[in-house]
């Protein structure tokens, strides 16, 4: 009788384990998921940012260039 006990008991608590586990995969996966979309969504704007700093680098650097050759005039 108390073999039997102690087997349900083993079975439920491997059972209540296991959904558990499987629940928080659920869950994990759900939110990687999510992160995934964000990514995706967020590419774009990256990419775009990207390409303003570049354009605001060679806009510093035709600045500088321009400095100078003020500079150069009035000395």
């Amino acid at each position: 009788m108390i073999e039997q006990k102690v087997t349900i008991a083993l079975l439920f608590a491997i059972a209540v384990q296991t959904g558990g586990a499987l629940v928080w995969a659920g869950a994990a996966a759900e939110r990687i998921s999510a992160l995934e979309h964000r990514a995706d969504l967020a590419r774009p704007v990256a990419e775009r940012l990207a390409r303003v700093e570049a354009e605001l680098g060679a806009m510093q650097a035709q600045l500088d260039r321009i400095e100078s050759r003020l500079e150069r005039d009035d000395g």
